[in-house]
C-alpha cells in the first residue's frame, strides 16, 4: 500500500457560499490526487462529504472535532479552491507535529488563491511550520518538482532573490530624515486605530497584538458592530438623503432594479447612507485615525454591506458628515482611512501613508486589494504579468478615476442576504507603492516594492472581471521585479496595499520614506523586486 497524505479543506462560514463553490473544490482535489498518486503516494480526505452538500470544515468546532481524531505525525495538505475562514484550522495545525503544505488552484472564479494565503499568513503569525504550492492544472514542472521535494523531505522551497533587508545606508538622506521625524511624530501623538469588531471572516493574521501597536505609537478603541447599527438610527432620513444626492451629483452610476433580494435597490443605498454617516460620527467622538468595519457575521444579516461606506471613508473627496447638531464638519477634506475586513496590518499601513503622503504632497488615498488572481495580458498590450487586485466591495473613488467613474452594484447574495452597493470601477494608470505590514516571530515586518497600476483595453478588463467577480473594483496590477511565483512565495496575507504617486520619482521616494519611517518605528523591513528601471531595490544579504 502507498503511503498515504491527509487531505483536509477548510471553507467559509456561510452555507450558500460552501454549496455554490464545492463543485470547483471537487475539482481542485481531483487533479491534487492525480497528482500525489502519480509520485506514488495515496490522498485520503480526513472528513467527509456532509448531508448539506459540501466537503468544507465549516466552523472552528468542526475543525478541532476533525482534527482530535487525526494522526498528528501524519504529512497533511490543506487545500483551496475558496475563501476559507482560518480559524476553522488553526487550531488544528497549531499543533499538528506532522508536515504541513497548503495547495491552491490557480484560478480567479473564487478566491482560493486569497484563502491560502491568509492561512499563510496566520501560520506565519501563529509560528507554524509549512509549505506551499499552487498550480493551474498540477500538472506543471514547477509544482510537481516541489510537491515530490514536500512528498519526501516535509518541506519544499521557493527562490526569493527578489527580497532583501533593509539596508539603512541604502536610504536616500532626505527620505531617511523624513521616514524617521514622522516616526518619531507618530510614537510622540499617539493615533487611535477604531475596530469594530476584529478578526473578520476568520483573518488571525489581521489582528496585530496590543504590544505591538502600543511599541508604536498606536492604540485601538474597541468598538461593536451593535455601536455602529444603534448610531445608524440616530442618523435622520434627511441625511440619508443628503449623502445618497451627494453621490447622484458626483456621477456616480448606481445600477439598480426591482428585486430586493437579488438586485441593488436604493433603500439598500439609503441604508448604507445611515452607516457612513453614523461611522463618520463615531470615528470623530472616538477619536479615531483610522477605523475598521468588520461587516461580515451579524452585520451582514442586520443590514446592507459597509462596502459602499468603506471606499467613501477612504476617499479624500467624499459626502461632507457633521456633527449633531449640524454645525461641524467632520474630517473636513479628509479621508479617513478604512481597513477594510477589519484588517489591523491594513489600517496600521494606512496611517504611515496618510502622514507620510500628507507631507510629500502625494496622493493620500489608500486601500487594500486581495491578492485575488494573475494572467498573462491577452490583449496584446504588455509582456509584463498582471496581476487582478480585487477587493470585495470597494476602492477610493480617486483610485476609480473620479466619481463619474464608479458604480454601484448589488453585492453578491451568495455572501450577503440584504445587499448593499459596492463601489467599483477600474483602476486608473498610475505608478504605485505596494506593501504589506504583518506580524511574524513576534514581530512587526514590512514587506515594500513598487509597481504600477496599467490600462488595459475594455475586452481584457471585462475576461478579467467575468473570470472573478465582476461586481467588485480592480486594479491591473504590474509589480516590479516581481514574479507571480516570487509574490506566491513571500506574501503573508491575502491582502495588499497599495498607494499611488504622480510619477516614479515621487514613488521612489514614498517607498524610501516609507521604509524609513516602518524600521524607525521598529519593523524588520524587506524590500522587494525592482524599480521601474528594473535594478534591484535592495542589496542582498
Amino acid at each position: 500500500m502507498p503511503p498515504s497524505v491527509l487531505l483536509v479543506a477548510s471553507g467559509d462560514s456561510r452555507l450558500s457560499a460552501n454549496q455554490t463553490c464545492w463543485p470547483a473544490q471537487q475539482q481542485l482535489e481531483q487533479q491534487l490526487t492525480a497528482a500525489v498518486e502519480k509520485l506514488g503516494y495515496q490522498l485520503e480526505r480526513a472528513h467527509p462529504v456532509t448531508a448539506a452538500g459540501h466537503g468544507f470544515i465549516d466552523s472552528q468546532k468542526r475543525g478541532i472535532e476533525i482534527f482530535r481524531a487525526l494522526d498528528p505525525n501524519a504529512p497533511l495538505i490543506v487545500a483551496e479552491a475558496v475563501w476559507q475562514y482560518s480559524h476553522h484550522v488553526l487550531a488544528g495545525l497549531i499543533s499538528h507535529r506532522g508536515p504541513i503544505l497548503t495547495v491552491a488552484n490557480w484560478s480567479g472564479q473564487w478566491p482560493g488563491l486569497v484563502g491560502m494565503l491568509n492561512l499563510n499568513g496566520s501560520l506565519t503569525k501563529a509560528g507554524v511550520d509549512y509549505s506551499t504550492l499552487w498550480s493551474v492544472d498540477f500538472t506543471d514542472d514547477y509544482f510537481t518538482i516541489r510537491l515530490q521535494q514536500w512528498l519526501k523531505s516535509g518541506k519544499c522551497d521557493h527562490p526569493l532573490d527578489h527580497v532583501a533587508p533593509l539596508d539603512p545606508q541604502q536610504i536616500p538622506a532626505d527620505a531617511a530624515a523624513l521616514g524617521e521625524k514622522l516616526a518619531g511624530r507618530l510614537r510622540h501623538d499617539k493615533a487611535i486605530m477604531g475596530v469594530f469588531d476584529e478578526g473578520c471572516m476568520g483573518m488571525f493574521n489581521a489582528i496585530i497584538p496590543d504590544h505591538l501597536l502600543h511599541a508604536v505609537g498606536v492604540f485601538k478603541e474597541r468598538l461593536s458592530q451593535s455601536a455602529l447599527v444603534a448610531e445608524m438610527q440616530t442618523v435622520s432620513v434627511a441625511e440619508a438623503h443628503q449623502a445618497f444626492a451627494w453621490y447622484c451629483d458626483q456621477g456616480m452610476q448606481f445600477h439598480f432594479g426591482e428585486n430586493d433580494n437579488e438586485e441593488l435597490t436604493k433603500s439598500q443605498v439609503l441604508q448604507q447612507c445611515h452607516m457612513y454617516v453614523a461611522a463618520v460620527r463615531l470615528a470623530d467622538h472616538f477619536g479615531c485615525e483610522t477605523i475598521g468595519i468588520q461587516y461580515q457575521q451579524g452585520l451582514k444579516d442586520m443590514t446592507p454591506a459597509s462596502d459602499l461606506v468603506e471606499g467613501t471613508l477612504n476617499s479624500t473627496s467624499r459626502p461632507p458628515v457633521f456633527d449633531s447638531s449640524g454645525k461641524r464638519e467632520l474630517y473636513a477634506g479628509r479621508a479617513i482611512p478604512h481597513f477594510n475586513e477589519v484588517d489591523e496590518c491594513a489600517g496600521l499601513d494606512a496611517i504611515l501613508i496618510q502622514r507620510l503622503h500628507r507631507e510629500l504632497g502625494q496622493p493620500v488615498e489608500t486601500t487594500l486589494h486581495d491578492l485575488r488572481w494573475g494572467c498573462p495580458d491577452e490583449s496584446g498590450t504588455t509582456d509584463q504579468y498582471v496581476w487582478v487586485f480585487e477587493i470585495s466591495g470597494s476602492a477610493p473613488a480617486e483610485h476609480l478615476g473620479g466619481w463619474n467613474q464608479c458604480h454601484g452594484y448589488r453585492q453578491p447574495s451568495m455572501y450577503f442576504p440584504k445587499g448593499g452597493s459596492t463601489l467599483a470601477g477600474v483602476s486608473k494608470p498610475g505608478e504605485l507603492v505596494w506593501s504589506r505590514i504583518y506580524v511574524a516571530n513576534e514581530s512587526l515586518n514590512m514587506d515594500i516594492g513598487r509597481g504600477e497600476a496599467i490600462a488595459l483595453p475594455e475586452s481584457e478588463t471585462q475576461r478579467r472581471l467575468d473570470s472573478t467577480t465582476p461586481v467588485w473594483p480592480i486594479m491591473h496590477g504590474v509589480t516590479y521585479g516581481v514574479s507571480r511565483d516570487q509574490m506566491m512565495a513571500k506574501h503573508q496575507a491575502n491582502h495588499i496595499q497599495v498607494a499611488y504617486a504622480t510619477d516614479a520619482a515621487a514613488a521612489d521616494q514614498a517607498m524610501w520614506a516609507r521604509a524609513a519611517m516602518a524600521a524607525a518605528l521598529g519593523m524588520k523591513v524587506n524590500l522587494c523586486g525592482a524599480d521601474k528601471a528594473g535594478a534591484p531595490l535592495g542589496k542582498k544579504a
